[in-house]
C-alpha cells in the first residue's frame, strides 16, 4: 500500500496512549495534536482503513491528500467557528469588522477611537503596540505602554483587542492584553512564532505572506493548527505585484478559493490591501460579497497626522458610512449575521 496521511477522531472514553501504540506496532508513524474534549489524531504511512476503523478507541478516520490536512476542507466539511469573545465568533455566518489604528499613539487616540468604532458597529479594535517596519528608522510602536493603552480602551468599551506579536518571547506577556493575537505578513513563515502560537489558548489571525502562495498560507495555518491550536483565523492582506497604482493587489479570489480547500474562517484586510483609502469601502463590500467572514480596516482621529500607514486609513465619518454600506449589504445575503452591532441600518 502507498503511504497516506489520515486524521483519526477518538472516542471521548478511550485511551489516545492506546491508539498510538497500535498504530506504532502497524508501521504507521502517529501523533496527538489535540487532546480535549476527544483527542485528534495525525497518522501518516501505510494506513488500512478498515483496521484502524476497528480499533474501539476511534470514532472517525478520514484520509487527507491535501498537504495541510488539519485545515483541509477534506476533513472537515462544516465551517469552522471562532470565538474571540463571550458571545462573539467568527465563521459560519458570523461576520467580525475589526478597525482601529495601525498603530496605538496615545491614550486620546486609541480611546475615541475605540468608542467611534463602536458606535458605528464594530466587532473588535485592532492597535499595534508593536510594529514590525521595513525601516530600521520607522515608528516601531510604544511596547509595553501601547498594550496597556489598548486594555484601557477595551476596559472603556468592551471591544475585544487584535494586536500583533512579533516574537514567541513576546507571547506570554501579550496574553494578558490580547483577545486575538495577530501574525502579520512579514511573520507568516516564523516557524518558530507559529509552532509557539500552536501551544496557547487564544484565537491567531494569520495574514498571508505578501509574496506568499494560497498553499504556503494554509501550510503555515497548519503549524498552528499541528501544535493543538484550532483556533485559527485567515486575512488575506494584499500581495505583491508589478502594478504601482496600489499598494499591493488585493486578491479577492483567495476567498473563494480558500472557502473550497479550507474550513478556516477568513477576512480581508482592504487597508494594506490597497494603500488607498478611497479604495477601501469598495473593496470591503467586494470582499463580502466574495464571501469572507469580515474585515479589518485602519481608522484613525485624523489620517494626515497617523504615525504610520495614514494613506490608507478611515476617518471616523468614512468608517461610520463604510458600516452602513455593510450592514445594507449583509441584511441582503442570507445566513449572515454581523457580529456585536447594535446600531440599525440608516435609511
Amino acid at each position: 500500500m502507498q503511504a497516506t496521511r489520515a486524521i483519526i477522531k477518538t472516542k471521548k472514553d478511550e485511551s489516545a496512549g492506546k491508539l498510538l501504540m497500535k498504530l506504532d506496532q502497524m508501521g504507521v508513524t502517529a501523533r496527538i495534536t489535540k487532546n480535549e474534549p476527544e483527542a485528534i489524531v495525525l497518522a501518516e504511512g501505510q494506513i488500512d482503513e478498515g483496521e484502524i476503523k476497528s480499533m474501539p478507541e476511534v470514532a472517525q478516520l478520514t484520509k487527507v491528500k491535501a498537504p495541510f490536512p488539519l485545515v483541509s476542507r477534506e476533513w472537515s466539511k462544516k465551517d469552522s467557528i471562532v470565538e474571540i469573545a463571550p458571545g462573539i465568533a467568527v465563521g459560519g455566518g458570523n461576520v467580525l469588522i475589526i478597525a482601529g489604528p495601525c498603530a496605538v499613539e496615545g491614550e486620546e487616540q486609541i480611546v475615541k477611537t475605540a468608542q467611534s468604532i463602536k458606535d458605528s458597529g464594530a466587532t473588535a479594535l485592532r492597535g499595534g503596540a508593536y510594529k514590525p517596519r521595513t525601516s530600521p528608522y520607522s515608528f516601531q510602536g510604544l511596547g509595553a505602554e501601547g498594550l496597556a493603552l489598548l486594555s484601557g480602551a477595551k476596559k472603556a468599551t468592551g471591544l475585544p483587542i487584535v494586536t500583533e506579536v512579533m516574537t514567541p518571547e513576546d507571547i506570554d506577556f501579550m496574553l494578558p492584553h490580547a483577545d486575538i493575537l495577530q501574525v502579520g505578513s512579514r511573520n507568516m513563515q516564523n516557524f518558530s512564532l507559529l509552532k509557539a502560537l500552536g501551544k496557547v489558548d487564544k484565537p491567531v489571525l494569520l495574514k498571508r505572506g505578501m509574496m506568499a502562495t494560497i498553499d504556503e498560507w494554509l501550510q503555515a495555518a497548519e503549524y498552528i493548527m499541528a501544535g493543538g491550536n484550532f483556533n485559527v483565523i485567515l486575512c488575506e492582506r494584499g500581495i505583491r505585484s508589478f502594478e504601482k497604482r496600489t499598494r499591493n493587489t488585493l486578491d479577492l479570489n483567495a476567498v473563494p478559493l480558500v472557502k473550497s480547500l479550507s474550513h478556516l474562517p477568513i477576512i480581508v484586510d482592504p487597508s494594506h490591501g490597497t494603500g488607498k483609502s478611497e479604495l477601501v469601502p469598495s473593496m470591503s463590500l467586494a470582499a463580502l460579497a466574495a464571501g469572507a467572514d469580515g474585515l479589518i480596516v485602519e481608522v484613525h482621529p485624523n489620517p494626515k497626522e497617523a504615525v504610520s500607514d495614514g494613506d490608507q486609513s478611515l476617518d471616523f465619518e468614512q468608517f461610520g458610512d463604510l458600516m452602513k454600506s455593510v450592514k445594507r449589504l449583509l441584511s441582503i445575503m442570507p445566513g449572515k449575521v454581523l457580529e456585536g452591532s447594535k446600531c440599525s441600518v440608516a435609511a
